[in-house]
C-alpha cells in the first residue's frame, strides 16, 4: 500500500502495544507450479524465490485495530521502532518488522515492491539496518494513475521483474486481481498478507520460510 495518511492515522506511542489485526486476519494464498513450466526456471533451479516486500503496512506500520479485534485474534507482542520524517511524513518504521525481513534475506532474492521506489534505498539501509543496494521496481505513469487502496496496480512491474521466476510478495493489500494472478503464474507464487498495524511478524515470517525451504527442496 502506498500511505499518504495524515499523522492522525498513524500509530501513536504506546497504542502499538494495543494492535491487533485489523478487521480480519491477514491471508496467505499459494499458487503452486504446475507439471510443466515455461520460461527459464524448473524445480531444480538453484536460483533463489523473490520476495516483493512492500512497506507501507509491512515496514512502516500505521492504522489501529477495528473494535473487536482482539476477540478475533491473540494479542501480538509490541514492535518495537521509531518515528522517522520521510519526506515531510511520519513513518513508524518497526525494527521488529526489519528483523523479521533480515531473517528471511538468506532465504531470498529481495526486491523492494513499493511506491516509495529509490526511496527505499534511500532510508531504509541506514534507519533499519537492510541490505543496501536491493533492487527496486518503477511504476510507469499509467500504474500510478491506477493507484487505489489495493495492490493491483503493481502487478505489472512485479510481473515484468520477475518473468518466469517463483516469487512471494508480502503486502498489506491484496485484492482479487492479485490473487487470480497468483493463481494463474505457472511457476510458485505466494501472497502473505499482513495487517498495517503489525507489519512483517513472526507469523509472516514463518509461513515465508517454510515455502521456500519447501521450494528449495522439491
Amino acid at each position: 500500500m502506498d500511505r499518504r495518511d495524515t499523522p492522525g492515522a498513524l500509530l501513536m506511542g504506546r497504542s502499538l502495544a494495543r494492535s491487533t489485526v485489523s478487521g480480519r486476519l491477514p491471508g496467505v494464498t499459494f499458487a503452486a507450479a504446475k507439471e510443466k513450466l515455461h520460461g527459464d526456471w524448473e524445480s531444480s533451479n538453484p536460483v533463489r524465490p523473490l520476495l516483493m516486500i512492500d512497506i507501507d503496512g509491512v515496514l512502516s506500520l500505521f492504522g489501529k485495530p477495528a473494535p473487536g479485534a482482539l476477540a478475533q485474534a491473540s494479542r501480538p507482542s509490541t514492535p518495537e521502532g521509531r518515528f522517522h520524517w520521510i519526506d515531510g511524513i511520519p513513518h513508524f518504521l518497526s525494527a521488529t518488522a526489519a528483523a523479521h525481513l533480515l531473517a528471511l534475506a538468506p532465504l531470498f532474492d529481495l526486491v523492494w515492491a513499493s511506491g516509495w521506489e529509490e526511496k527505499a534505498e534511500e532510508y531504509l539501509p541506514h534507519l533499519l539496518g537492510l541490505p543496501a543496494g536491493l533492487p527496486f521496481l518503477r511504476f510507469g505513469t499509467d500504474a500510478r494513475r491506477r493507484r487505489t487502496a489495493n495492490a493491483h496496480w503493481k502487478l505489472d512491474a512485479i510481473e515484468a521483474h520477475a518473468a518466469s521466476r517463483p516469487l512471494a510478495w508480502i503486502d498489506d493489500s491484496f485484492n482479487g486481481a492479485c490473487e487470480d494472478w497468483a493463481a494463474a503464474r505457472r511457476a510458485p507464487t505466494l501472497l502473505v498478507q499482513t495487517a498495517p498495524e503489525r507489519g512483517l511478524t513472526s507469523r509472516e515470517e514463518r509461513l515465508l520460510a517454510e515455502w521456500a525451504t519447501a521450494l528449495a527442496a522439491s
